[in-house]
């Protein structure tokens, strides 16, 4: 397996870019990379060659989240102005807005079937549940606090929430914190099931498998990237290599790798058969915030692509075989 890079645009957005997601194709046109910035603008870009379809307004802070419906027809934007956005693709028309108390509104994902917007809640120490068909708050999941005597307030900023990740099936609904821990939930039941633990600084992104809906991967500012068996709670590899934090991590659509990006200013494939990284790019100059690999799906020929983005204005976009 390697990364071959095929094009960078330098400049992408006026400011740091901080979040990247892939919109997946629809019966009338291609997928497309969408990136969020401190500028306040979400960019839509067409590959491979990364031209610009749109730009979208209507932040009034920097743009920390990108999400994509798995249907390519709507998505969603959270700023730190505590706002989620959401808007249709193709015509940028408002969906809805919904509103968060300040510091909030951190990572989202759309669950897999595309009926629930999962946004990581930050200082609430919850992740909260909308429905997407009515934009309303179905359930907040809420991380246990910690026993004691007097829970102090240190205590509740530690499990600040910044990550947020669905199972495969739409069962689960994984959360990561400022204190390095990872809380699983049971969807359905709206249950905290229990803590995945080993990493002891923030865990800034969090993916699962899409090959085993029990194998869940964590990017953590230690340096390591953690593969877990969520339902068994147990660390399976710590994988090791990034000389600082690592801020994104995700796994391509076979399953049979995970990209990574740090502060360190490198994207690396890791091949899980082999538990290492096989390969370190060095396209950016500053820290790198996001890495996506495009979904499986749509016209075209079927080919793996990974995109990433960085403080340092800039996207790169990457073949992956």
């Amino acid at each position: 397996m390697k990364l071959a890079g095929l094009k960078s645009i330098e400049n992408a957005h006026d400011e740091s870019v901080w979040a990247a997601a892939w919109i997946p194709a629809t019966e009338t046109r291609p997928a497309l990379l969408m990136t969020g910035s401190l500028d306040e603008t979400v960019k839509l870009w067409k590959p491979d060659e990364l031209t610009l379809e749109r730009t979208n307004t209507g932040h009034c802070l920097g743009v920390v989240s990108v999400a994509a419906h798995p249907s390519g027809a709507i998505a969603a934007s959270a700023s730190l102005d505590s706002f989620v956005r959401v808007f249709d693709v193709d015509s940028n028309t408002s969906i809805a807005n919904l509103e968060a108390p300040p510091s909030e509104v951190w990572q989202m994902q759309f669950d897999p079937k595309g009926t629930t917007l999962a946004v990581a809640g930050g200082g609430s120490a919850s992740v909260q549940l909308w429905n997407t068909d009515t934009w309303k708050l179905i359930a907040t999941l809420s991380i246990p606090r910690p026993e004691g005597p007097k829970p102090s307030d240190k205590n509740s900023s530690k499990k600040f929430v910044l990550s947020v990740a669905w199972s495969p099936d739409g069962r689960r609904v994984a959360c990561g914190s400022m204190d390095g821990t990872i809380s699983v939930f049971d969807v359905a039941r709206a249950k905290f099931l229990h803590h995945l633990e080993g990493h002891f600084m923030p865990v800034r992104s969090l993916v699962y498998s899409p090959a085993d809906p029990r194998v869940l991967f964590s990017a953590s500012d230690d340096a390591h990237v953690h593969m877990y068996d969520a339902e068994g709670k147990t660390m399976v590899a710590a994988l090791s290599g990034h000389a600082s934090w690592v801020l994104s991590v995700d796994a391509s659509p076979d399953g049979a790798a995970v990209a990574t990006g740090s502060s360190d200013r490198t994207v690396r494939l890791w091949d899980l058969s082999m538990r290492a990284a096989v390969q370190t790019m060095s396209n950016h100059g500053d820290q790198v915030w996001g890495v996506t690999f495009r979904p499986p799906g749509g016209p075209g020929p079927r080919v793996g692509r990974l995109a990433s983005v960085s403080d340092d204005k800039s996207i790169s976009l990457y073949d992956y075989s």
